[in-house]
């Protein structure tokens, strides 16, 4: 008799052990596998990856429009290197992925590791209980366990400790049951990981071999420019020296406006407040970096702040582009003693497209440069300047709104390009427009 107890006592004593040691086990392995997945990230990088999929079809278009001209060109390199640029990018997101992958295969590998490791267990545990039930049964029944209690209380809690045994035997196949079908399906998912890595790496060799052939092709477009090196760096030349003179026009412009309002504020605050209080107004207004003079008004203040806490949201002026020239002084992409220096960015586009207002605001001047047009839009104490057009559709003095078209680009049917050139000036200071305009999703 007392070798049935200890022999059941040793199993039920184990009961809840086990229960809490398995619901702990499968409760943390879902939640270290969902948190080891990344989902997140998976889906930031498969973004990532249909916006540079999207640029590089994008660039072939713009590609191809250069092509048109049998003779390389400039445009066509330019675009060929933005082109290797996002292709390079792609890869390298591909990589990254795959370390994703590779991460999410060693975390369920060991998942199932640990879950073939604790189904083992189970089993045998389960094995030891029925053999200990088993052996006893032949020496006691469980009435003779019952009637020999020494009192009616005994007996109903032998009847319950038998009935828990019961349930628990019941509780611990169940458990085995959902081990089970965990281990199922965490198989299912490496296989669905294991398919994805596989197509991952199809994709990474189709994108290699790819950039190996445009990388080639950039070597013969660069041959061909170098034997035209003398005019293009006399196109380039006659280029800088336009670009020179629209920069000193919408100097001379911006400087005048903020005399302007310089002037109006003085007067405004010399006829109001007593005169120490002015005098330290005009001190005020004087000093040479006050640029927020441009903002007198609660409209023209208002505007300002609101295309100041756009910044990094504000539209392209183009509905579609790709950056050809980034801001500030950097090398030239064929010749390398050649510094550019960009007071915006030039945006390459399609055959047609028409620039728009990135923001609300007022056309301050329609400027004519040799044969293209420029449109100066101020925002309160902001400006953009949007060039290189070939017609325009508003005119000085004209309120605008965002994404309203201001004219259409002009298309160099020589080299097949159409670029818009942006710009974006705090009073007197250039800005660079890529911290300003919106990320592409």
């Amino acid at each position: 008799m007392n070798n049935y107890k200890q022999s059941n006592g040793r199993v039920c004593g184990q009961t809840g052990r086990w229960l809490n040691a398995i619901r702990f086990f499968l409760l943390a392995a879902v939640f270290v596998f969902h948190g080891s997945v990344s989902g997140q990230s998976k889906k930031e990088l498969e973004r990532k990856k249909e916006q540079l999929r999207q640029d590089i079809e994008y660039t072939n278009t713009l590609l191809s429009q250069t092509k048109k001209n049998k003779s390389a060109s400039l445009s066509q390199l330019i675009a060929l290197n933005q082109k290797i640029s996002y292709r390079s990018e792609l890869i390298s997101t591909i990589n990254t992925e795959l370390t994703v992958v590779d991460n999410e295969i060693g975390h369920v590998s060991t998942h199932i590791d640990s879950l073939n490791s604790r189904l083992e267990g189970l089993k045998k545990q389960y094995a030891d209980m029925l053999y200990y039930a088993y052996k006893n049964q032949g020496n006691y029944s469980r009435l003779a366990f019952i009637f020999s209690s020494e009192s009616f209380h005994q007996a109903y809690k032998r009847l319950q400790y038998l009935r828990q045994l019961s349930e628990y035997r019941l509780r611990q196949r169940d458990m085995i049951v959902q081990v089970q079908d965990s281990l199922s399906g965490k198989k299912r998912v490496l296989q669905n990981v294991k398919s994805d890595k596989s197509k991952l790496l199809t994709a990474q060799v189709r994108q290699k071999r790819d950039l190996s052939k445009e990388k080639k092709e950039q070597v013969n477009v660069l041959n061909n420019l170098t034997v035209k090196e003398k005019k293009l760096r006399a196109d380039l030349r006659e280029k800088q020296r336009k670009e020179q003179l629209l920069a000193n026009r919408i100097e001379d412009i911006i400087r005048k406006e903020i005399e302007a309002a310089r002037t109006a504020a003085k007067k405004k605050a010399a006829s109001s407040g007593s005169a120490n209080v002015s005098n330290k107004k005009i001190e005020r207004i004087n000093s040479p970096n006050a640029t927020s003079v441009l903002a007198s008004t609660p409209e023209a203040i208002k505007l300002s702040n609101d295309f100041e806490s756009n910044k990094g949201r504000l539209p392209w002026p183009v509905e579609q582009g790709i950056i050809s020239s980034s801001f500030g002084r950097h090398s030239h992409p064929v010749w390398r003693d050649v510094v550019v220096n960009n007071n915006g960015v030039d945006i390459n586009s399609k055959k047609g497209s028409k620039a728009r207002a990135i923001f609300d605001g007022k056309v301050l001047r329609v400027i004519m440069v040799v044969d293209k047009y420029a449109i100066l839009v101020q925002h309160g104490e902001y400006f953009t300047l949007y060039s290189n057009l070939q017609e325009v559709f508003v005119k000085a003095g004209d309120k605008v709104i965002t994404k309203q078209p201001l004219g259409l680009v002009q298309t160099n049917e020589e080299e097949g390009k159409t670029e818009v050139h942006l710009e974006i000036w705090r009073g007197s200071n250039k800005m660079d427009p890529e911290g300003w305009l919106a990320a592409k999703r």
